[in-house]
């Protein structure tokens, strides 16, 4: 469902250029829970953005649900990436005067979609990640954990092909993101949810079905068994 092939990233600046992904090529299919992992600064988070559509490469090709992206205008882009991709973040991105049903509601006022009919699929989202209790909290009366709960809601309430999560247990404790993955792992077996999750943090790396390990803007390991722990180590 989603390929990507031989893409490259420089940023560059006035005194330099650095060069952040080379050559990656990548084939995620319908229904895989992955994690892309490695050291701060391998490149794992350029890699994300260039598979969301938040960013485009240097040079090669994006192909999601069989459609190439990588010659599409930028407003295309944007409906591409509302329609087909949830995102879930480490900070939760939440909008601090909306209550976490129309925080979940959000994404579909790009789609045309009726007040009402926003909020009854954010409450059918909320229920999905167990917090039909919560509807009218605001983001400051919620915990951590019932915050990335909310934010993966809103990932979810689009039906959206892919969701990536850009290191979505980095500001929970240990219970809650055991908590959180817990949550990824039942989507993925239960609905089928094809999922990305980007961390530095071995132990959710391992608990996902295959890991993608990168390095120096390259991907080194990419295996569906034990995680090997030289390679992620070297």
């Amino acid at each position: 469902m989603l390929v990507i092939s031989d893409l490259s990233k420089t940023y560059t600046s006035e005194t330099a250029a650095l060069s952040v992904l080379q050559k990656v090529s990548l084939a995620i299919e319908h229904g895989e829970l992955c994690a892309i992992t490695g050291a701060s600064g391998s490149g794992k988070t350029t890699l994300m953005n260039l598979m969301g559509l938040l960013d485009r490469p240097d040079a090669g090709r994006i192909t999601i649900n069989g459609l190439p992206v990588y010659d599409l205008q930028d407003d295309h882009i944007a409906s591409l990436r509302n329609r087909l991709i949830g995102f879930v973040f480490q900070s939760f991105h939440l909008l601090p005067n909306l209550s976490a049903l129309d925080n979940v509601a959000l994404p579909l006022i790009y789609r045309g979609i009726s007040l009402s009919a926003r909020r009854a699929a954010a409450t059918v989202s909320l229920k999905r990640v167990g917090l039909e209790a919560h509807f009218n909290r605001l983001p400051d009366q919620l915990s951590g954990g019932q915050k990335q709960r909310v934010a993966i809601a809103r990932a979810l309430v689009g039906s959206p092909a892919l969701i990536l999560a850009d290191e979505p247990t980095g500001n929970l404790d240990s219970g809650t993101s055991d908590e959180i993955m817990n949550l990824f792992l039942d989507l993925n077996r239960t609905d089928r949810t094809t999922l990305v999750l980007v961390t530095h943090d071995p132990s959710i790396a391992a608990r996902c079905p295959r890991r993608i390990i990168v390095r120096d803007g390259r991907i080194v390991d990419d295996n569906r068994g034990e995680l090997r722990d030289a390679a992620f180590r070297s």
